[in-house]
């Protein structure tokens, strides 16, 4: 397999601008079933097989579960400034720096699972509640031109869920080759 279906295994995300409720809800439903795939996935891996790659270079599978975990925190939280503010600026974060640190590079993933449990509840009971004058709230991300609305960024979570989860998926069955 070459070094970019590794890097995209579902594929590069592509924006659909104008989703039916039908995309919609299937949208939530993948945001709102990630932790119990992921959980299903890796309930009984070891230790060794945690720490295998997905690709040449890039996380190891607990990096990219303790990732899931710092992004879809970010991720609620611009939801709510952005039902809750006009237009806010989000703040970026350096996701490969936040991936080197401690808690990422910990072989215990049983806290970030904790936390994508309780945090994915949280964050679909929010999402079903949304009308659509609530979905087209936007804030700006300064790595971007333009507002990003909510529905898009269900959109793209929903894509990122997927995405890592084809990781993990793919690290599991790597068998240690890309270390």
């Amino acid at each position: 397999m070459d070094i970019e279906a590794l890097k995209y295994p579902i594929g590069p995300y592509t924006p659909i601008k104008h989703p039916d409720t039908a995309i919609l809800e299937s949208w939530i439903k993948n945001i709102e079933n990630f932790p119990s795939q992921l959980e299903d996935l890796t309930k009984d891996v070891s230790v060794a097989q945690l720490n295998w790659k997905y690709r040449p270079n890039g996380w190891t599978v607990k990096q990219v579960i303790h990732h899931c975990t710092d992004s879809h925190m970010n991720s609620i939280m611009r939801f709510k400034l952005a039902l809750t503010e006009d237009l806010p600026t989000i703040k970026p974060y350096f996701e490969d720096r936040w991936a080197e640190l401690p808690d990422d590079l910990d072989d215990d993933i049983s806290g970030s699972m904790a936390l994508l449990k309780g945090l994915h509840q949280k964050w679909t009971t929010l999402l079903k509640s949304l009308t659509p004058e609530q979905l087209a709230r936007e804030f700006i991300h300064p790595e971007h031109e333009k507002p990003l609305s909510l529905l898009q960024t269900i959109g793209i979570y929903s894509w990122h869920c997927q995405h890592h989860l084809a990781h993990v998926k793919n690290g599991l069955a790597s068998n240690g080759i890309y270390q």
